[in-house]
């Protein structure tokens, strides 16, 4: 049996980082913080490496973007289910946004980014699952470098917000 060689991170970011960081707007997304975190975590993570979108284009086509999260966006769903609940008519911008990678083709867009785009709702810790999904998109030849973004929110009913995202820029590592 062949063992898959971890991934090499070639940059990492963090969102908040700091306790009174603003999470920048994000056009086009509402109510909820889901996908701005998904463009921060990955605006900071790929700008730590390539400093802006239009340096080292080219080499960007086979990145893929791998979108980690246990919960997806509960603050939309939560405010779809209460607006179906009272009868209420549903904005149209909650459609584009209630898939988790509609904002992935932003980013995409934005860095030239051309590889294949996943999303999962790991079992497991959420990091070891998604760089473990990444390294079989590495491995499989798949991608050349995978973006992998974790994110999660709070519970919507929840005081004091602890939403999060980690991104992780990885590269194929030594084979063993």
């Amino acid at each position: 049996m062949r063992t898959v060689p971890q991934p090499v991170i070639l940059s990492e970011y963090r969102w908040p980082t700091g306790p009174d960081d603003p999470l920048p707007a994000l056009p086009g997304y509402v109510v909820s913080s889901f996908s701005p975190l998904v463009a921060a975590a990955a605006d900071g993570c790929l700008t730590a490496h390539y400093a802006e979108p239009s340096a080292s284009a080219a080499s960007r086509q086979r990145t893929a973007v791998l979108v980690v999260s246990r919960g997806n966006d509960v603050v939309s769903a939560a405010h779809v289910r209460d607006k179906v609940a009272r009868g209420r008519r549903v904005g149209p911008l909650f459609f584009f946004q209630s898939a988790p990678n509609s904002v992935v083709g932003q980013v995409t867009s934005h860095w030239g980014l051309g590889g294949p785009v996943v999303c999962i709702s790991p079992v497991g810790d959420p990091l070891t699952d998604g760089m473990a999904e990444a390294a079989l998109l590495l491995e499989d030849g798949d991608a050349d470098e995978v973006l992998l973004i974790l994110v999660e929110q709070d519970d919507p009913e929840a005081t004091g917000s602890t939403d999060r995202a980690h991104a992780l820029l990885l590269s194929r590592g030594p084979t063993p």
